[in-house]
């Protein structure tokens, strides 16, 4: 059995703040990232199967230039409307876009396919949104909360052959206190492995009761492959630096994170995925963009492997940590 790592430097950027709302009974949740001063973003989506609200402010072009929040949440598209809380905190708080007399909180929202674990009709709503905003702070926690309460890993042979999946946090400091940082919510149809030894740590078990990995890539080179996944898996990931970045270097900087994806998911940006990587530019340091973007796919790697260290079993699908 592993032991659950410990994260030493789980503290969110200054000017980030990050709440989880989890649903323990429907295993579902969501998970909001606040940047009430406003924060630069950018995007990039490489999965075919994304399920997303109000990405415009993150597009190069638009008129908005900054966010106020991230959220990230489970429930499938029946989620995304509970991006709403977030609005109603923001607003209550007087933080948004200046309109005339109104401020209107711009809130990017993106989602994963967790209804085949726990309850099916249980989704987040706005009051689980106010709920992750309250409780939001510096300290980041991680496992099978928030958005990853209902997440799972390596889905080739069904979610009862599943390992479990969640919330997952890494930070690199750079020379200068350039802070570059990952949040993952990992709810992939591939395994994940150690990027360091390729070893498959969370993914597709042989059988229900077995602790032994299939090994999703080598299946389906051998023509194991299912036609009814559907677009049930994505891994999320909102990257952050106190470097200050432009709207265009900070599409740069997700698209530059979402190399780390590909260092330890397998397979990874398949047409059953979802994968999504938000980039936030929160401070005012001046950095070395190629520098910042090598640093973000590190923290991202990091961080989803952090996602399946730290997740427990819920609904009966086992966690790493748990598998002997």
């Amino acid at each position: 059995m592993r032991e659950r790592p410990r994260n030493r430097r789980a503290e969110a950027l200054p000017g980030i703040r990050i709440g989880h709302a989890t649903d323990l009974r429907g295993l579902t949740g969501c998970t909001v990232i606040l940047c009430e001063g406003g924060a630069v973003c950018g995007v990039d989506i490489r999965g075919s199967a994304a399920g997303t609200r109000d990405l415009a402010p993150c597009l190069p072009g638009h008129l908005v230039e900054r966010v106020h929040a991230l959220f990230l949440t489970g429930g499938s598209a029946f989620g995304l409307d509970a991006a709403a809380g977030v609005m109603q905190f923001l607003e209550s708080r007087g933080v948004g876009f200046p309109a005339g007399n109104v401020r209107v909180p711009i809130v990017p929202a993106a989602v994963i396919f967790d209804l085949h674990l726990g309850s099916s009709r249980a989704r987040p709503d706005a009051a689980m949104a106010r709920q992750a905003c309250e409780s939001a702070w510096q300290h980041v926690e991680e496992g099978s909360v928030g958005a990853g309460t209902g997440a799972t890993v390596g889905k080739l042979l069904g979610i009862d052959h599943a390992t479990k999946g969640g919330v997952g946090f890494a930070s690199l400091t750079l020379w200068g206190g350039v802070l570059v940082q990952a949040l993952g919510v990992v709810n992939a149809f591939g395994d994940v492995v150690d990027p360091s030894t390729g070893k498959i740590i969370a993914g597709a078990r042989r059988a229900r009761d077995s602790s032994q990995f299939a090994g999703t890539v080598e299946q389906m080179f051998k023509g194991k492959v299912r036609k009814n996944f559907g677009a049930t898996n994505t891994t999320l990931v909102a990257v952050m630096t106190s470097a200050a970045l432009d709207k265009l270097q900070a599409t740069k900087l997700a698209q530059m994170a979402q190399d780390g994806l590909a260092r330890v998911i397998r397979p990874v940006h398949t047409q059953f995925d979802g994968d999504l990587v938000f980039a936030l530019s929160a401070g005012r340091k001046r950095a070395d963009l190629n520098t910042v973007g090598t640093a973000a796919a590190e923290v991202t790697a990091r961080a989803i492997v952090r996602g399946v260290l730290t997740a427990r079993g819920l609904g009966g699908v086992p966690a790493c940590n748990e598998l002997k």
